[in-house]
């Protein structure tokens, strides 16, 4: 059973692990800082595909096939696959699923898609409905800006406080045992095992933004809105965690939600990452605020900061994916840009 705890959140009273993570990336990505932490890097931005669609499809199906082979385990020992992407009726995602003949649940919560999937999964486990189950979110810029704003071919420009949409997508075995046969391992060597402790579902939350090029000042309220609440429920202090890591503020964004958090007291500048400011090098990649997009935080996860808590670097993590939840119906209605974030608590503590 779950243990709800304060207003929004869940406390996992059964262990829940990622057993194993796997990140396949495009070739901005693989150019990078990270590019050396990701699995893969494809340098084809179709991925041998006819599509922009198809491509991003591909990505889905390979890395959830690569994390499942990682786990040590075989697709058929997949219970449930809880997975999204930002695409009208996830078509990236059921289309890249299908072939894995795994049960399927989808999920939309714009770019927080990983943090409701490893959720959605933990919870999953806990209540004892599943063994095993694969968590995935995935983006494409070429998909994205087709959808969203406009086709490649047009060559718009793009405002300051834009974010560049992540072309990839991560992936996630979870399981309620601990799996040394795994081959997710460091270097073959006993490594920290990495436990899913507890998750708090944020509110949508609503500033009226109506700036579409600005999705971080759209988010950050709700970020700052789950990570007050996830504090209060588990009664913490911003220090008690290595690392609060949000999804894809960008910039701006990250500013804001710093900001808006010392209104309430709360000061996370200490200890605050975004994955959208680290998956690109400001420096040398155009990318203007950063990097956005469900893969963002998402493969982030699957490299950076997971390896970072199997070395022993960080033991405690707050993860809080970021997510804008408009469509372009509803933004050329003139519907303003509500924010969603949620937050999962990462312990390499049992």
């Amino acid at each position: 059973m779950n243990t709800n705890q304060g207003k929004q959140t869940m406390v996992f009273d059964k262990k829940v692990y990622i057993v194993s993570a796997a990140s396949i990336v495009g070739k901005k990505e693989g150019e990078g800082p990270l590019k050396k932490q990701f699995d893969q890097v494809v340098e084809d931005p179709f991925f041998a595909m006819k599509t922009w669609e198809e491509a991003e499809s591909k990505f889905v199906e390979e890395s959830s096939l690569l994390a499942i082979e990682k786990a040590g385990l075989d697709k058929k020992q997949i219970r449930f696959a809880f997975a999204g992407d930002l695409l009208g009726q996830l078509i990236a995602t059921s289309f890249g699923i299908k072939n894995l003949e795994i049960p399927f649940v989808g999920l939309y919560g714009a770019c927080s898609n990983i943090a409701l999937a490893l959720a959605m999964g933990a919870m999953t486990i806990c209540g004892g409905h599943a063994d095993h189950v694969l968590c995935a979110a995935s983006s494409h810029f070429g998909s994205a800006e087709k959808q969203f704003r406009f086709p490649l071919e047009y060559g718009n420009q793009r405002a300051q406080s834009s974010t560049w949409t992540v072309t990839g997508c991560g992936a996630f075995v979870l399981s309620g045992k601990k799996n040394y046969n795994s081959g997710d391992r460091n270097g073959g060597k006993e490594d920290n095992m990495i436990l899913i402790k507890g998750a708090t579902i944020g509110k949508i939350v609503d500033y009226d933004i109506k700036d579409a090029q600005n999705m971080g000042a759209a988010m950050a309220p709700a970020a700052a809105h789950v990570i007050y609440q996830a504090l209060n429920d588990y009664n913490k202090k911003p220090e008690e965690f290595d690392r609060i890591i949000t999804g894809d503020l960008g910039m701006i964004g990250k500013k804001l939600l710093e900001q808006l958090l010392k209104e309430n007291k709360i000061n996370i500048s200490k200890n605050h990452m975004d994955c959208g400011m680290k998956i690109f090098d400001s420096n040398e990649q155009d990318t203007h605020s950063g990097g956005s997009g469900c893969a963002c935080s998402a493969v982030v996860l699957a490299s950076m900061i997971l390896k970072k808590m199997k070395a022993g670097e960080w033991n405690n993590v707050l993860f809080v994916p970021t997510g804008a939840m408009f469509s372009p119906t509803s933004f050329n209605e003139g519907q303003a840009v509500p924010g969603v974030a949620h937050a999962v608590w990462l312990s390499t503590e049992d």
